[in-house]
Formats: C-alpha cells, structure tokens, sequence
C-alpha cells in the first residue's frame, strides 16, 4: 500500500515581457510501506510514546520538501510521538541512569550500548513485531557490542575524520592527520570534541594506542596530550561545530562524517578528510529502555524507521551513511561510491576501530582525567613576549656601550 504525504508547495514566478504569470506547482514524496495492516493495531487506542534521539537526526519537516517523519508515523498508526534530544552518549546514560524520565525509543552509539546492557539497562527486542529488520546489511549484525543481536537495531553508522577550511589550508600542502590539531600555526582556530570519549580517542590515534586501551598509563599520557592541546583550542563543543565551521569562525575540527556532508552541502569553503592512519567507525542503534511502558508500540516505530523509504528519507537528510540495504539501493551511484559517506570494505576494516564498552575503573579513571584536563590552567604565552625582550635587550647593551664611550671621551678631555 503506498502513502502519500505532501511536503511541498513551490509557487515559481515566470516573467514575459511586463507580463507575469502564477504558477502553483505541488510536488509529492510518497513512502511505500508494505505491509499497512501491521501498523493498524494501535489506531484510536490514544497511545504515545517518548523518543530520545540526538539533535538533528531526523527529517522533522523543518525544511521544504522535507518529510516530518515523526507524523507519518502517528498518521499511520495513530500513535503520538513525543520527541526530545540530547547531545552526548553521556547526557543519556546520566538521564536514564538518574530514573527521572521515561523513554520508549532511545538511540545511543555502539559502546553505550553495550555498557548498558551490561548494567541491564535495556530490553530484549521482539523481532516478531520488527519484520524489516530483514533490510539491515548482514555485515552490520552481530557487532561487538551487541553481539547477539538482541538489544539494538542499527540506525545510522559512520567514520570521524577532520573537517577544514579550505580556503586556508591545502592538503597537497599541509599533511591533513590527527597532530593538525596541535598545530599552533592554526591556534584559536582550532575546535575539539566536548567529551571525553571521542577527544581521548583523538590523542590515542596521535600516539598510536588502541582506541579502547585500559592502560591507566596511556590514559594518563592521552590526558597529558590533551593538555598539550589546549593552548591552540578555540573551544570544547559538539553540536556547534556546525554554525562555527560554517561561519568561518574556526578553521579546523574532528566532525563524524554524515554532520560534515551535510556542512559540506552548505558551505563550499569546507572539505573533509578522514586520516589514513585510522579512525573510529561507529553504529548508533535503536534501542528500548528497561521498563518502557510501550514495548510494543516502540517496537512499531523501529519497524517503521527500517521501512527502506524511511531509511532513505533519514540518511538523506541527516548525511550519515545506511545500514539499510533497501534504502542504500535507492541511492544514486555517486552516493554509493562516495569515500566519506561509504570508504570501501578494505579501509573499514584495516584502518578503523569500533568502541568496546570499558572497565568501570577505566571509565572513573577517563571521567577523572577529563576533568582535570578541562579544568587545568595552561600558560599561553604571548608569542611576541620573546622577540620584544630580546630587542629590548639589544637596546640596552647599544646605550651602555654609547655611554661608555661619551664617559670615555670626558676623561680625554
């Protein structure tokens, strides 16, 4: 059965002469959903559920021509849904560890899942009730942190690599790998992650450890580079990577790929490069909290975000890559072939790594030394404070030794 939402009314203005002529043209975006009988169980029951998605991740409908994902799917089922955000993986633990929201549908990143189903923080899914879970690519299954596949549904996945201003640095020039962030010649244009998983795996990649190292020694050499860093850091921030990259107010900064297409699409003084020395592949997944009050209905709303016209609408308009195979064949060539959106096979598997869910000690130890870094006081030295000593210096010995001669002729005379 196919459902047809509008989503855009263009009105075009075409001018002849002094003549001017009105035209209404409607353009219609349909999704085909195969099977409509499923999504009728819950119609008129006044059911609702509560999504907890990071911000900008879905088509809300926002823009035109964009699809408010959200209500097809209450128009389809009847189920309301009531949607909020957060910002880091951390943001979410915190709030559901806390008890004090209840969520339906949550969708954190790979090894915040796995340490939530550590601490037996989510529930099993019914795949009896998620039919187009058959759409997920097979090499996404069975991931290390939820090897059973049992907890999660993959959503979104990607690669973090370095987004640039282009009209300021050439990479033909200037080697583009993880220490450009260290380089003082771009201090105070220099953006970094604002957590602490992402930004120790960035110092981690610099020297050469495993992303998902318990070595208390490394951590603390990570910290210490951490700390090396700040002095050309602009600011610690996530989200607002987007409006200062775009506005031209930094020149640098790591950014997950799908954030940095999008960018890209935006502003062509930006360019993005994933280093080839390595990188962090990661999966954010669909998941239900423990205890959520409307198993079922969640587990509709994860069948509808596999129906491949929703996985398409999704990555096309968030940028990040697909694991769905349905929603990946209706992308054009260009797309599939894309090295930002989808490296190839050999990379992903020789050159990236996937977090694992750390020790509790490990993570205190990080938390620990994240904040030390964040808090420490770093001396940033005036670069001109040295030159205008030594000229000053210079100076000095010029008059001492003029006045040594003016005395010296004195005592001639």
């Amino acid at each position: 059965m196919k459902r047809t939402f509008m989503l855009l009314f263009l009105v075009v203005m075409l001018v002849t002469g002094c003549a001017q002529e009105e035209i209404e043209l409607v353009e219609e975006v349909t999704l085909t959903i195969e099977d409509e009988t499923y999504y009728q169980r819950f119609q008129n029951a006044g059911i609702s559920i509560n999504v907890y998605n990071w911000g900008e991740y879905i088509p809300d409908g926002s823009d035109d021509g964009v699809l408010d994902l959200n209500a097809a799917f209450t128009e389809l089922t009847g189920i309301k849904v009531n949607y909020t955000t957060f910002a880091t993986n951390e943001e979410l633990y915190a709030k559901l560890k806390g008890g004090g929201a209840s969520y339906d549908i949550i969708i954190p990143s790979d090894y915040m899942i796995s340490r939530m189903i550590y601490e037996g923080m989510l529930e099993e899914l019914n795949f009896d009730n998620i039919p187009n879970y058959s759409y997920i690519m097979e090499k996404f299954k069975n991931q290390e942190h939820d090897p059973d596949n049992r907890y999660s549904v993959p959503y979104t996945w990607g690669t973090v690599g370095i987004i640039y201003d282009n009209t300021a640095i050439d990479p033909e020039e200037t080697p583009m790998d993880w220490d450009i962030l260290w380089n003082d010649e771009y201090k105070d244009s220099i953006l970094m992650f604002d957590n602490p998983r992402d930004a120790f795996a960035i110092a981690e990649l610099k020297l050469g450890y495993s992303l998902n190292t318990e070595s208390p020694e490394e951590l603390k050499h990570a910290a210490k580079v951490l700390i090396d860093q700040k002095p050309v850091v602009q600011a610690y921030v996530m989200d607002e990577i987007f409006d200062k990259m775009g506005a031209g107010e930094a020149i640098l900064a790591p950014y997950y790929a799908g954030d940095a297409k999008t960018l890209m699409d935006e502003y062509d003084h930006l360019s993005f490069v994933i280093p080839q020395s390595g990188t962090n592949l990661f999966f954010d997944s669909v998941c239900i909290p423990k205890g959520a009050k409307q198993k079922e209905a969640a587990e509709m709303y994860i069948n509808f975000l596999c129906e491949p016209d929703v996985a398409y609408a999704v990555t096309d308009y968030i940028g990040y890559s697909t694991p769905n195979q349905g929603a990946f064949d209706m992308l054009d060539e260009e797309t599939q072939n894309d090295p930002i959106a989808y490296p190839d096979d050999a990379y992903l598997t020789e050159k990236t790594t996937v977090y694992k869910n750390l020790s509790e000690d490990t993570n205190q130890l990080m938390q620990t030394l994240w904040t030390e870094m964040k808090s420490a006081e770093v001396e940033h030295t005036n670069p001109w404070i040295v030159p205008i000593f030594m000229l000053l210096c210079i100076l000095l010995s010029i008059a001492i030794v003029i006045r040594r001669h003016i005395r010296n002729k004195k005592d001639i005379f």
